[in-house]
Parts: structure tokens; C-alpha cells; sequence
């Protein structure tokens, strides 16, 4: 992700700009006039457009909704030899990012560049999930044979085939979305939309803005009516994953929209009418969220109509032999590693393994192992921890050094749900070296 376009009619201009971000490390496309620059565009889809405001067959703040409408995530940067604030506050209404004067704020476009690349960044870790396609597969797609895995979709078959909500519960790494493809995947609303969205990775206003839409002027940076997901999953089922973290006072509206199958968006005064299936999930205890006041029982008795608990991984001791097998035919094709096969010893360990990271953690080891093996999984493969904590003579395991700090941090990472700069800080540690301690001790955590 470090790709420009510069659109200028001057070749000098496009040729100093490409040396100097080129010096930067970034990827760095030209175009000489409005046309070529809109062919550039289409084709590199870069994440910021240097464009001249005056070019030979049209206006750059003109331009800038063209632009946006083609490349939606890009940051278009105005360059103009004469700078006037009408034109600066015009461009910035039409969706720039920003508008400078060549020369005079040479010095600015670097860290301006900057910015906004992370900015990108920072906007690409929020996206919800893209609304998935409907598909042919229901639970044939869940690997496993044990008993617990088996009753589990037993009871989401017989669920799916109604239009009731559904609460997954389960650790962190379960596969609760898996199970809630599934569940749509198996139901009337197969050919409708999917929609899922991660409760936890947004605020409160973001949160409420990508559930239920807003009108343009709404609020700072509401530049047009934006749809919500209630919206765009209309006839099909939305997927609240980390429903647990939603802010209390948000919860009275998904209340409302649950129940009256209706809401308003923000900034609007007209009611919107929606049919959708809701599914939730949860790693919490919502009913301790509900005694600390942090979860409302009305919503928790609406969305808990029917209730599924997904077993974690060390209670499906035989499923991790097909699990294994399942990631390294998934992994090893894109990995360009064919033919690797996990060998008995290495199975063992990973059997006796307590896996409090679930099927992700699974995933996360066998990809580690297909990167540093040779044609068969060795226990030397694996993360120290499976290989110490588990060793078959091992009459005491857990009670060596590096077992002790695993568990630690594994706990601290629990309690802070993933934020490893927070982990870091109550370890007293820097993050380089927190990260280290999760690759050593496989504690990977999304």
C-alpha cells in the first residue's frame, strides 16, 4: 500500500514529485492531463492522487468527486500554482484531503503523504466485513467429528431453518462466525445478503453510523446519505460478532430496531423498514455484564431466543488430527509448499495441547509450521510451548519457566481482549519484545 499518482500537465513537476517520493519508497504513477489521469486512476488504484488543479482539459476541485467515485479509498492532495480559499474550501467539500500551493508548501507533501496513508490504514483496520455472496455450502464447510462438535450443529441445523436469533457463546476462536455462515447458508435467506460486522472495532457514534446509515450533514465529515448494514443486509441476516462490547446506550436502539424490525437513521427524521435475521455472538458472560449494569437484559432475552454454545478446541481433542490436516491443504497451495505432511510425534503433542486459542491458534501453529518445515511437521516445528508444556515424559508440565510466562501472558492478553499496547504496558514491557514473547510462545491473538 504506497501508491501515487501524480496528474500535472508540467512535466517537470511530475518528474521532481516521482524522484522525491520515489526517494520515499513509494510507487509513483503519471499522468499528463484529466484523461490519462482518470485511465491512471482505474487501472493502479493508487492510495493518493497529487493533481494539479489546473489542467489542460479540466479542473482539479471539479475533478475531485469523479475521482472518488472511481477510487473511493483514495486521498486526492489539490496542487495549485495561485491558491485562493474558495477553491481550498470547495475542494475539501467535494472530498478532498487536502489542497496546498506548490512551492510554498513543498515541505508539507511528504508528511502530508504520510498522514494519509495512515489514515488509509487506520480506516482499513474499521471496514466491516464485505457483504458475502450467497453460497451453495451450509455446515459441510465445519471440520470435525466429535461428539461435542456434532450436537452442536445438530442443534444449529434445526435452528437454521427457522427466523429466530441466535446467540453464539464461546472463547475467543470457536469459529462463531463459521457456525453463523452456516446458519445462513442453511436457511430461507441463503440467497439474500450476509452481513457481518465486529462491534468491538468501532466507537459508539462510528458504530451506530455503520449499523443504521446517516444523512449527509449529519455530523463532521458527512458528506452524503451513507446506507447502513441493517440497510444493505434488508431480506437476509446480519452477523453481530463482540455484541458484549457494544456501548450500553447503542443498545437501546438495536433493541428497538430488533423488536419494530425498523430504525432512524442518524440525522434523519423518517423511519426505515428493514427484514433481517439477526445473529450475535459473544465471548462474555452476558449475564455478569447485565449485574454490572454494562448490558441490557431486555436486549440479552431478545437476542438469546435461541442460544448455542460452541465447544472450544481442547474438548474436541479428536477433531485437531483433522483440523491440522484441513489448514495444511488450505495453507500449504498459497504457501507454495506441497506435499507437507505432519508426522506422528508432532500430532501427538499437538493432541495433548490445551489450546486456549482455539481453531485460530490451531490455524495460526500450522501456518508457522509450513513456513520453517522442511516435508513433514517435526516438533521442532512447533511453538515451544505444545513442545514443553506437552512433553510425553514430562510428569509435572506447565511448571517450567517459560510454561509460567506463557500462561502470564496468555492471561494479560485475555484481559485486555487482544490489546497487546495495554499488555505491554501492565507487563512492564516494550511491545518489540511482547510481540517476540507472542511468536515464541504462539500466542496469537486478532
Amino acid at each position: 500500500m504506497n501508491r501515487i499518482l501524480i496528474i500535472d500537465d508540467e512535466p517537470t513537476i511530475r518528474m521532481l514529485l516521482s524522484r522525491i517520493l520515489g526517494l520515499e519508497g513509494y510507487e509513483v504513477f503519471q499522468a499528463k492531463d484529466r484523461a490519462s489521469g482518470i485511465a491512471q486512476l482505474k487501472k493502479q488504484q493508487p492510495e493518493v492522487v497529487l493533481c494539479d488543479v489546473f489542467l489542460p482539459d479540466g479542473n482539479g476541485v471539479e475533478m475531485v468527486p469523479e475521482l472518488k467515485a472511481i477510487a473511493p479509498k483514495s486521498k486526492i492532495i489539490l496542487l495549485t500554482a495561485h491558491g485562493n480559499i474558495s477553491d481550498g474550501v470547495q475542494a475539501i467539500k467535494n472530498g478532498a484531503f487536502d489542497y496546498i500551493v506548490k512551492g510554498d508548501d513543498n515541505r508539507k507533501i511528504i508528511p502530508l503523504i504520510s498522514r494519509a496513508m495512515n489514515e488509509i490504514k487506520e480506516e482499513s483496520k474499521h471496514q466491516p466485513e464485505p457483504i458475502t455472496p450467497p453460497s451453495k455450502c451450509d455446515f459441510t464447510g465445519i471440520v470435525g467429528k466429535s461428539p461435542t462438535l456434532e450436537a452442536t450443529i445438530k442443534m444449529a441445523k434445526k435452528v437454521a431453518a427457522t427466523d429466530v436469533c441466535v446467540l453464539l457463546m464461546g472463547e475467543t476462536g470457536t469459529g462463531k462466525e463459521v457456525f453463523a455462515k452456516a446458519i445462513h447458508s442453511a436457511s430461507a435467506r441463503k440467497d439474500k445478503p450476509f452481513v457481518a460486522i465486529n462491534c468491538s472495532a468501532f466507537s459508539k457514534e462510528l458504530l451506530e453510523s455503520e449499523l443504521f446509515g446517516h444523512k449527509a450533514g449529519s455530523f463532521t465529515g458527512a458528506l452524503k446519505d451513507k446506507k447502513g448494514l441493517f440497510e444493505e443486509a434488508n431480506g437476509g441476516t446480519i452477523f453481530l460478532d463482540e455484541i458484549g462490547e457494544m456501548e450500553f446506550c447503542l443498545q437501546a436502539k438495536l433493541l428497538r430496531a430488533l423488536e419494530a424490525k425498523e430504525f432512524i437513521k442518524v440525522g434523519d427524521t423518517k423511519v426505515t423498514k428493514v427484514d433481517i435475521r439477526i445473529i450475535a455472538a459473544t465471548n462474555r458472560d452476558l449475564k455478569k455484564e447485565i449485574a454490572n449494569q454494562q448490558f441490557r437484559e431486555d436486549l440479552y432475552f431478545r437476542l438469546s431466543v435461541f442460544q448455542l454454545l460452541l465447544p472450544p478446541l481442547r474438548d474436541r481433542k479428536g477433531d485437531v488430527k483433522l483440523l491440522s490436516e484441513h489448514f495444511i491443504r488450505l495453507l500449504s497451495g498459497p504457501m507454495q509448499r506441497t506435499g507437507i505432511s505432519l508426522n506422528p510425534e508432532s500430532l501427538q503433542l499437538m493432541e495433548a495441547y490445551s489450546w486456549p486459542g482455539n481453531i485460530r491458534e490451531l490455524k495460526n501453529v500450522i501456518e508457522r509450521a509450513l513456513i520453517v518445515c522442511d516435508e513433514t511437521i517435526t516438533p521442532d516445528d512447533l511453538p515451544v510451548d505444545i513442545r514443553l508444556n506437552n512433553a510425553p515424559n514430562s510428569t509435572e508440565p506447565g511448571f517450567d519457566l517459560a510454561s509460567v510466562e506463557r500462561n502470564h501472558i496468555a492471561k494479560i492478553l485475555e484481559y485486555t481482549h487482544g490489546n497487546k499496547t495495554e499488555t505491554a504496558r501492565l507487563l512492564k514491557i516494550g511491545l518489540a519484545t511482547l510481540y517476540r514473547k507472542i511468536e515464541t510462545y504462539g500466542l496469537i491473538k486478532d
